[in-house]
């Protein structure tokens, strides 16, 4: 009984005694000593800020278009007798030269039938002014005032009409010679022929296409700007123009940038429908390069050229690489003691590279520019260049 007891009990004393012995041991054992780990600093790119002056700028884009393209059409009808050698396309043409010749013959006997009927009313008119002074003479005979004498005693209604007579063939003998004037079919302006519909020897008949035509003393680009855009210049280049601020306008030409200076000279003062912008007009002055102002490649119609536009001068503003703002309008500067601080700003304006920010900076703050993570406030950093 005894025995049995024993093998029993034995195995839980053995059990208690060592929870009771580890219980002991932990109450027992030291405090492990803490070692402290050293604070890591990441490393960034920082920039030194100042108050400085910037200009801004408006990017654009469009095509270059003729400021003036005309559809020459004959107002009278006859065969093509000469084409002058600029008369082709691409050939080039100064105000007043001659593109084409009719054949004036018949509009030349208008002219002369025209001259000679001129003539007889002219002699009718003599002879209606002679009869009608001998019919004053007449009348002074009988004693009686000409108040008194009859229309047709003094011949005045014959006289009104040999006058009007005259009128008319001086009328018929213009509108002859503007017919003979116009077998001449002359350039309205210095321009180039970009298509040719007429040739020697063809008939054409009145109101005939004979060709297309365009002016090359300027050109003129339509460039859209968004409300955005608008509001990086100044009010008087969109309302009346009159500042009209240079534009540098560039193009690929022979697989090299080609830069050529333009004019702002309007706006054209609607706002587009299916865009919401407003276009500006930039002028550009011999664009075909035909005065030899410059060396550089003739600007050709229809080409696609980008545009900087000069904008509004900011005075006392901070300049910040655009990637330094970070969300919420904030960046992160960097205090005495190398601990990141985040500081909300006003920005004024931004462009593709910059951040315009007037407010929320201080004179020679120096702000983070390069990847940080997560921006956290108070965050340990160490500046690149600093010990």
């Amino acid at each position: 009984m005894v025995n049995t007891l024993k093998k029993i009990v034995l195995p839980f004393a053995i059990i208690a005694g060592a929870v009771v012995l580890s219980l002991v041991m932990f109450l027992l054992k030291p405090t492990p000593e803490k070692l402290l780990s050293p604070e890591t600093a990441v490393a960034v790119e920082t920039l030194v800020l100042e108050k400085t002056a910037a200009q801004l700028y408006i990017h654009s884009q469009g095509t270059v278009l003729p400021r003036t393209r005309t559809v020459l059409i004959s107002e009278v009808s006859g065969a093509v007798l000469e084409v002058s050698p600029q008369f082709v396309v691409g050939g080039v043409f100064q105000a007043g030269d001659v593109l084409m010749q009719l054949d004036p013959t018949d509009y030349q006997v208008a002219l002369q039938r025209a001259e000679a009927r001129l003539i007889s009313m002219n002699a009718q008119l003599s002879f209606e002014q002679a009869r009608s002074a001998q019919a004053k003479k007449e009348w002074a005979m009988t004693g009686r005032p000409s108040t008194e004498a009859p229309l047709l005693a003094l011949r005045k209604p014959y006289l009104a009409e040999a006058q009007a007579n005259v009128l008319q063939a001086q009328a018929e003998v213009k509108q002859a010679q503007q017919k003979l004037d116009k077998t001449t079919i002359r350039a309205p302006y210095a321009g180039m022929v970009s298509e040719k519909m007429a040739d020697i020897g063809q008939f054409v008949a009145t109101g005939s296409r004979l060709g297309e035509i365009f002016a090359i003393d300027y050109a003129e680009v339509r460039l859209p700007m968004t409300k955005r855009d608008l509001a990086k210049l100044d009010a008087a280049v969109i309302t009346d123009g009159q500042s009209s601020p240079a534009v540098t306008l560039k193009a690929s030409v022979g697989g090299a940038d080609v830069e050529w200076k333009a004019l702002l000279v309007r706006s054209e003062g609607v706002v587009d429908q299916r865009n919401r912008a407003q276009y500006l007009i930039a002028q550009v002055d011999d664009p075909y390069n035909i005065q030899q102002r410059h060396q550089k490649p003739a600007l050709l119609m229809g080409s696609f050229v980008r545009a900087s536009i000069p904008g509004k001068k900011l005075d006392d503003i901070f300049v910040v690489p655009r990637h330094a703002l970070l969300e919420g309008d904030n960046v992160a500067a960097v205090d005495a003691d190398n601990r990141l601080r985040l500081k909300k700003v006003e920005k004024t304006f931004g462009d593709d590279q910059f951040y315009y920010i007037n407010n929320g900076l201080e004179e020679g703050v120096e702000v983070i520019v390069s990847a940080v993570g997560i921006a956290i406030d108070g965050m340990r950093v160490k500046p690149v260049g600093k010990p």
